[in-house]
């Protein structure tokens, strides 16, 4: 459905977008994550349009976004992180208004602004300014406009920011119901909301990909070594000279905070190797019972931090210029 192959973005000597390639399969929902900087606006930007790469190519459906931009843009809608609304409009002038720019036909206008609204649960708003919209009914009038002209590709820049938990709860919702019918790219700095919603996740750093794969996929590949965190009752001594003829066992810690007469310890073993089952006949064999044992697993933000490190550079130090400039070319 899309195919971005070698994209390059320089702003002067900064390279925001280094040679990126990577392919989105029709119907499934793709999360797009990086920290800040990494350059994942500036690609997002590229694939709509709105910039101009300064290598590489991107298509949509088979349509280069530079040499048949209409056909390109026909079929994506787009919600910048800033929704591009009129304030003093109202929601169905403002509707009417952005299907009118997209050059949807008169006879089908008043259906579409209908369809779209409701998709979006802002049938009862029509009438209001959108200026006296709270900032969740605002992302759903962002996200009416991007679904209007039946776009087969939807691009969302961090649809939920500025959202309460409440809000963020119901765009999930609807961003999952959107993914039955549209191919979609999320970029999202809540990591929950990505492994929640996202059939795939691409991981960008520096202006690279990093990785690219299924949220289980991405565990799996990240996953290293377990770790079981236990309550027994007994001496760690007991406890290691237990265990000390386990296979998969690399290494016993021992822990702070047990209660009298208990230790508490931390067991890493091998990469997926379960040892659970075992563990509890031996140390119930031994007379070292277990008050707890807890499965540590490595989270979608642990493979984000290890994949990204944890610094970031300026992605756009020019972008507003380059924005302008780039609105001129076109």
């Amino acid at each position: 459905m899309i195919e971005v192959t070698d994209l390059t973005k320089r702003y002067g000597n900064h390279v925001a977008v280094d040679h990126l390639s990577f392919r989105v399969e029709k119907g499934q929902i793709y999360g797009f994550l990086g920290p800040n900087g990494a350059g994942k606006s500036t690609t997002m930007n590229i694939i709509t349009g709105y910039l101009a790469a300064s290598g590489g190519t991107v298509t949509i459906d088979g349509h280069d976004v530079l040499q048949e931009p209409e056909e390109a843009k026909r079929r994506i809608g787009y919600l910048p992180e800033l929704p591009p609304l009129y304030m003093d409009m109202t929601v169905e002038e403002y509707l009417r208004f952005a299907a009118e720019l997209k050059k949807v036909s008169r006879a089908e206008r008043r259906e579409q602004v209908e369809q779209v609204m409701d998709m979006t649960q802002i049938t009862d708003m029509k009438g209001r300014l959108i200026r006296n919209l709270s900032k969740g009914y605002r992302q759903r009038v962002g996200l009416a406009q991007a679904l209007l002209g039946s776009p087969e590709v939807l691009i969302l820049d961090e649809p939920s920011v500025g959202l309460d938990p409440k809000q963020i709860i119901e765009i999930r919702d609807l961003i999952r119901e959107l993914g039955k019918n549209h191919t979609i790219i999320l970029s999202s700095h809540i990591l929950s909301e990505v492994s929640a919603v996202c059939d795939h996740i691409m991981i960008i750093s520096h202006g690279k990909l990093v990785a690219s794969d299924s949220p289980e996929g991405l565990q799996k590949l990240m996953s290293g070594e377990q770790e079981l965190k236990l309550t027994v009752k007994g001496s760690y001594e007991a406890l290691q000279e237990a265990v000390s003829g386990m296979a998969g066992i690399q290494r016993v810690e021992q822990q702070d905070g047990a209660p009298e007469g208990c230790c508490c310890v931390l067991i890493k073993t091998d990469r997926e190797q379960d040892i659970r089952e075992e563990l509890f006949y031996l140390l119930a064999e031994k007379r070292l019972p277990i008050l707890s044992m807890v499965l540590s697993e490595r989270t979608l933000e642990d493979i984000f931090l290890e994949l990204t490190g944890d610094t970031a550079v300026s992605e756009e130090p020019q972008a507003e210029q380059d924005k302008n400039d780039s609105q001129e070319e076109m």
